[in-house]
Formats: structure tokens, C-alpha cells, sequence
């Protein structure tokens, strides 16, 4: 009967309202992903198949299929937030204990929870690729994936064992009045300069350097360049630091009051550095125990490389040294590939995880688990695990969000399409029940 016809347009058609509703209702929810419903015509099969003059008994729906093509990405001040730029999924773990727990989303709203784990809005972890060190370069356990836990970190301190002194040497300079070195009478040096450096506790401590000028000729003039180390508490204290070619061992004076061995540069005619010819030295071993119960420092390298010998002032053009203090946390940063660093207040950063990304062969056969998150079905494929950047998976792109792919418009007038489905189905339902009327009042 055409009531049936009729009544079966009619679900599909309030389907159709219900899908296009569901879409404008989350057309600025993020990560979102619109549906579209699908129907199929329906016929009264017998043994003998379907006459060419059947009617057709309706219409079924027969999927409310979800469409995954991308988003328009809207950037934010936050750089938790996340988005990802071509396919893959944000991998998430039921809380940051329960890790087994699967399931996966495309919005990006990450914020750090009461114990310093990364998650989203309803309390579930952002799962990472285990770093192997603390740095891109150790790389990373992409079959092991993990929470990540950020706002509980200290930046470690790291002992100095180079320094790195770019100075000026003034070429007008005259030999010191006082022939014997003594780094408590200036003058016995024509200039001097310190860098603060740093034992494993992060202690700091003040490695100064002295410059003798000595030898001269025609084509070149060899300066003389001694090292003390001392406590910042007590500048007077300085423990003296021999010097020799790079690579070499030389044992340090057993009598403080004798100058150590001095480093020697040379430069040629044009005030370039020859000797050493790479402009490093190898400090010999030496012990300073710090008060805090650090290791001894041992500064095995100093390097001059680039310094110059010409008619102008002593100055120092760059200083630098490997050690670093303790820091506290001061910021976090996410590269395109997904790659977590840790900023600290004391310079260094630390590698805390590699965002891991998840794909599936069939994308529409995810189970829809609500709060713009899926599963893994029957019919979805397993899933795929990998980077971003690489393989197929999309880039990330921190401090922003992916928005719903709901064209408002397109909705407005299939909204008016639907509506007028459902209206002409009721229609028909009307004209039927005319019909019967008609019928039943013959007499």
C-alpha cells in the first residue's frame, strides 16, 4: 500500500532533517566532522525476481556516513592547541594510567591537568612516541607509546667542560713591566676576562683568563695566556690550570706560587690566529671540590678560535660554555612534525615525546564514540601507527585548531530539501487516505 511508501519516505526524510540538524548544531565544534545520510530504494522481491511494473515498496536508509575531508584551521594564543594538517588521528588514552584504553579524535585542545599530564577537555591523555634522550637527535620508540607528563620538570643542570673566548689582542700593546705572571699584579698581564662556568650541581664558579704579550718579530707575536679558576664567594682563591696543544696532558703545579705552564698563540703579519692552528688548548687535569659536594670540575677545553691581533683594544667578541645551571620550566614548544620540548629558564631544553598519529584504511567505518572522538570497528582496518610528516600522515600545527568541515550554507538548503521531502511524503499519505475515503463510502 502507498500508506507504507509513504511512511518509510517519511523516516528517511525526518533521518535527513535529524543529520543536517546534528551538522549545523556542530558547525563551530572543533575537530568536527559532518554526515550526510544515504538511502536505498526498497522492492517486495519473490522467487520469480522484480517485475519491471512493481511499484517499489520505499526507501531505506542504509548509512549515515561521515565526512572526514579537512577542516579549515583557526590559530589561537595557545600552543597546547593542536591541529593536524592532512590525515591521521590524535591518539588518546582513556586517562594518563590507563593507557590501553584507545581511541581518536582530530580536536586538538590539549591543556595540562593537575598533575602536569597532557589531555583534553574530558580528561584523556595525549599519547607520544617515547623519547630514547633528551634531545631529537636520540630519536624515538615509535612503537612505544606513552602519556606525557610536562609541568613536574626541573631543568637539569649540565657541568661545563668547554669554554669558548673570542677576543681582540691589541697589536699596539707593550710587554708588561713586570716579567714574572702574577694574576694578582696587573702589571704582569696586558689584559684579562672571566666566564662563569658550572659544576654538576649547577654551582657557578669563575674561570678567568690572562694575556701576556710576548715575542714579537716581523711576520709574528706569541702571547702567553694563563687560566685560574676561583669560587665567586672568594675571587682571590684561584686555583692556576697549565696549559698544552690540544690533546695533550700537563700536570699542574704542586706550588701555587709559581705560575703554571702558559698557553702560547701566535698570530702571523695580517693578526690572524696560526698557532694553535684550530685555537684550542687542552687544559690539564685539575681538582676543585665545590662546597656543594659536586663533582670536580674539569674544563678540558678551551677554544679561541676566530680571535684576532690587531691595532685596537682588547675586547671580547663572544663568550660561551656548555654548562648550565638549574632552570625551571618556562614554556613548552611543538614543532610540525610533533616533537614536545620543554624550555628552561637556564637555556637548555629537553625532548619530552613525538605526538603519535594513528590512520585507518576505511576512515568511515570508525565507531562514532561521541565527544568528537572514534573507535576502532570490524570494518575500519586496524590501525596505523606513525609520524607525522611521514607516511601518508599530515603535519601538526601547534597553536592552532581544526575546525568543523560544516558548510553552514549547504546545510541551510539541504535542511530545505529535506523538509520538502518530508512535506511531499505527507502529502502522499494524505492523498491516499483521500482515496480510501472515496472507496469505502461507495454504496
Amino acid at each position: 500500500m502507498a500508506f507504507t511508501t509513504a511512511l518509510s519516505g517519511l523516516n528517511a526524510a525526518s533521518n535527513n532533517l535529524s543529520v543536517t540538524g546534528n551538522n549545523i548544531a556542530n558547525s563551530n565544534t572543533v575537530g568536527f566532522k559532518k554526515s550526510r545520510s544515504e538511502f536505498a530504494d526498497v522492492y517486495a522481491a519473490s522467487l520469480g525476481g522484480v517485475s519491471s511494473t512493481t511499484a517499489g515498496s520505499g526507501v531505506k536508509v542504509t548509512n549515515v556516513a561521515q565526512q572526514f575531508n579537512q577542516g579549515s584551521l583557526s590559530f589561537t594564543d595557545n600552543n597546547l592547541d593542536l591541529a593536524i594538517s592532512g590525515e591521521g588521528f590524535f591518539t588518546l588514552a582513556k586517562s594518563p594510567t590507563e593507557t590501553t584504553d584507545l581511541s581518536y579524535t582530530r580536536a586538538g585542545e590539549f591543556k595540562l591537568d593537575k598533575d602536569g599530564y597532557l589531555v583534553n577537555n574530558q580528561g584523556k591523555a595525549l599519547m607520544v612516541y617515547a623519547p630514547n634522550g633528551t634531545s631529537v637527535t636520540d630519536g624515538f620508540s615509535t612503537g612505544v607509546t606513552q602519556s606525557v607528563q610536562i609541568n613536574t620538570l626541573t631543568g637539569l643542570p649540565s657541568a661545563t667542560d668547554t669554554a669558548s673566548l673570542t677576543v681582540n689582542l691589541n697589536a699596539n700593546a707593550a710587554t708588561p713591566s713586570v716579567t714574572t705572571f702574577d694574576p694578582t699584579d696587573s702589571n704582569s698581564y696586558n689584559s684579562q676576562t672571566s666566564v662563569t662556568i658550572y659544576d654538576s650541581l649547577g654551582s657557578p664558579h669563575i674561570l678567568t683568563t690572562y694575556f701576556v704579550k710576548g715575542t714579537s718579530t716581523a711576520s709574528s707575536t706569541d702571547w702567553d695566556v694563563y687560566h685560574y679558576m676561583s669560587e665567586p664567594a672568594t675571587p682571590t682563591a684561584k686555583t692556576p690550570v697549565n696549559a698544552g696543544t690540544y690533546g695533550s696532558t700537563v700536570s699542574a703545579p704542586s706550588d701555587l706560587t709559581v705560575p703554571p705552564t702558559p698557553a702560547t698563540m701566535t698570530f702571523d703579519s695580517s693578526g690572524k690566529l696560526t698557532t694553535p692552528s684550530n685555537g684550542r688548548f687542552a687544559l690539564s687535569a685539575y681538582t676543585i671540590t665545590p662546597a656543594t659536594g659536586a663533582s670536580d670540575i674539569t674544563v678540558s677545553t678551551m677554544d679561541y678560535f676566530g680571535s684576532t691581533q690587531v691595532q685596537e683594544k682588547f675586547s671580547v667578541n663572544a663568550m660561551t660554555q656548555n654548562g648550565l645551571p638549574a632552570g625551571r620550566l618556562t614554556g613548552i614548544d611543538i614543532d610540525d612534525e610533533g616533537v614536545i620540548f620543554a624550555r628552561f629558564s637556564n637555556g637548555g631544553s629537553q625532548t619530552m615525546g613525538k605526538v603519535a598519529l594513528t590512520r585507518f584504511a576505511n576512515t568511515n567505518g570508525l565507531s562514532k564514540l561521541g565527544d568528537t572522538a572514534w573507535g576502532q570497528s570490524a570494518t575500519s582496518g586496524d590501525p596505523i601507527a606513525g609520524e607525522a610528516g611521514s607516511n601518508n600522515f599530515g603535519l601538526i600545527q601547534s597553536g592552532a585548531l581544526e575546525s568543523s568541515n560544516v558548510d553552514l550554507s549547504a546545510q541551510l538548503v539541504n535542511l530545505i530539501v529535506a523538509q520538502q521531502a518530508y512535506q511531499a511524503n505527507a502529502q502522499t499519505i494524505t492523498t491516499e487516505n483521500t482515496i480510501m475515503q472515496a472507496v469505502l463510502n461507495i454504496r
